[in-house]
C-alpha cells in the first residue's frame, strides 16, 4: 500500500480511454487540435464565463510560469512559507521570474490570512522606494500543504487586501478538486467569484498522467503568456496529449468524483487511526492528507510490511508522519492498513 503521496497513483480510466483516443489520429501540433479547442469551450462552462486556459506538463511549471506573467524580475511574490513554491520548487518561480522573491508569510494551518498579509505590505522598509523589491502578486495554496482549506470568506479577505493594494492573486490548485469537495462549493465560487485573478488547476495528483493548466480570468494578464510558455519549454508540439487529459478531468464533474473518493477515503483512515490511543491527529483531516504522531516501532513495523508513507522528525519515541490517500485508493486497502497498524499497536504493548 503506497501513501505516501497521490501521485503515486494510476491513472483513471476515463483520461485514459481519452489518451488512447488521442494517440489513434493525427492532428495538427502546437494547440490547434480538436481537443485543445474543446477544452477552451469546456473551461468556460465550467467556470461560467470565458476564461483564457493554457495546459502544461508540470505543476512547478504553471506556477512558476503564472507567477512569472504579472510579476517583474524586481517583484515579490507573498505567500506562506509552507507554501509548495517556497518548499518544493527548486526556485523555479524566481528563475522565470528573472529575479523576482518570494516575501513569507507565516499563519495556522499553513493559510495566510488578510490581516497578515495586511500587515506585511504595511511594514515596508522607509528608504526610497527605487531601492526596495517591489509587490508583485499573492500566492495561495488550495488545499494547502497541510491539506487544510481556505474557506470562500478567507479568500474573500485576502482577495480585497490585494486589490486595496492593486496585487493580483494567485492559486495554487495542485489540489483544487480536493478543496472544492470539501467545501461543498463550484469552481466558480472559489475562484474568479472570491477575486482570483489566475488559478494554476492540477490534474495530476487526482488522476491524470502529468498535466496541469494555468487559468487567466483577465485577458490581460494572459497577454504574454504564450511567448513565456514557448520561452520556457512548456509549448508541447503534440498539445494534444495535454488536452486529452483535462477533457474528460472536467467534463461532467468526473474530477469533483475523482476527488471525493480521495476525500472520503482519508476521512475512513482518519476515524481508524484515532481509535487508536498511541496516535495523535495534527490537525483536523479537511481532505485526503492525513498528518500525524506515532510511535517510531510503528513507522519500523509498517515499513516492513511495505506500507509506503512519508515520516520524519524522530523525538522522544515518536515520529512525525504524512498519509496521502488517492482517487484510487479503495475501503479494502484502508481496512488492510488498519489492520496492520493494530497489529503494531498490540506489539507495542
Amino acid at each position: 500500500m503506497n501513501f505516501s503521496s497521490d501521485n503515486t497513483a494510476g491513472v483513471a480510466s476515463k483520461i485514459l480511454d481519452s489518451v488512447i483516443d488521442a494517440a489513434n489520429i493525427s492532428s495538427m501540433p502546437y494547440g490547434d487540435d480538436p481537443y485543445t479547442l474543446k477544452l477552451q469551450i469546456l473551461a468556460n462552462e465550467v467556470f461560467e464565463r470565458e476564461v483564457f486556459i493554457y495546459p502544461v506538463a508540470t505543476g512547478s511549471a504553471a506556477n512558476a510560469l503564472a507567477l512569472a506573467s504579472v510579476s517583474p524580475p524586481y517583484g515579490i511574490v507573498f505567500c506562506h512559507s509552507q507554501s509548495h513554491i517556497e518548499e518544493d520548487e527548486c526556485a523555479a518561480p524566481e528563475f522565470y521570474m528573472g529575479g523576482g522573491k518570494l516575501s513569507l508569510l507565516e499563519g495556522e494551518k499553513a493559510k495566510i490570512s488578510a490581516s497578515n498579509l495586511q500587515g506585511k505590505l504595511n511594514n515596508q522598509s522607509p528608504a526610497p522606494l527605487v531601492h526596495r523589491a517591489q509587490p508583485a502578486v499573492v500566492s495561495i495554496t488550495q488545499a494547502t500543504e497541510l491539506g487544510t482549506v481556505y474557506t470562500i470568506d478567507e479568500i474573500l479577505a485576502i482577495s480585497e487586501v490585494c486589490k486595496q493594494n492593486n496585487l493580483p492573486l494567485h492559486i495554487d490548485g495542485a489540489r483544487l478538486a480536493n478543496a472544492i469537495v470539501a467545501l461543498g462549493t463550484t469552481l466558480a465560487d472559489c475562484t474568479w467569484r472570491a477575486g482570483v485573478d489566475i488559478l494554476s488547476l492540477g490534474a495530476t495528483k487526482n488522476g491524470a498522467f502529468a498535466a496541469e493548466a494555468v487559468v487567466f480570468f483577465d485577458a490581460n494578464k494572459a497577454a504574454d503568456f504564450e511567448f513565456r510558455r514557448k520561452r520556457g519549454g512548456h509549448l508541447f508540439s503534440k498539445y494534444r496529449f495535454l488536452s486529452s487529459q483535462l477533457v474528460p478531468y472536467l467534463e461532467s464533474n468526473y474530477w469533483l468524483d475523482l476527488a471525493k473518493n480521495s476525500n472520503h477515503r482519508a476521512k475512513e483512515l482518519a476515524r481508524g487511526l484515532e481509535k487508536i490511543q498511541s496516535i495523535t491527529l495534527s490537525a483536523e483531516v479537511e481532505t485526503n492528507m492525513i498528518f500525524l504522531q506515532m510511535p517510531t516501532s510503528f513507522v519500523n513495523f509498517l515499513k516492513q510490511e511495505n506500507c509506503l508513507f512519508y515520516s520524519w522528525g524522530e523525538k522522544e519515541g515518536m515520529t512525525s508522519a504524512r498519509f496521502v490517500t488517492s482517487f484510487n485508493t479503495t475501503e479494502e486497502e484502508v481496512d488492510r492498513f488498519l489492520n496492520i497498524i493494530e497489529k503494531a499497536n498490540s506489539n507495542s504493548n
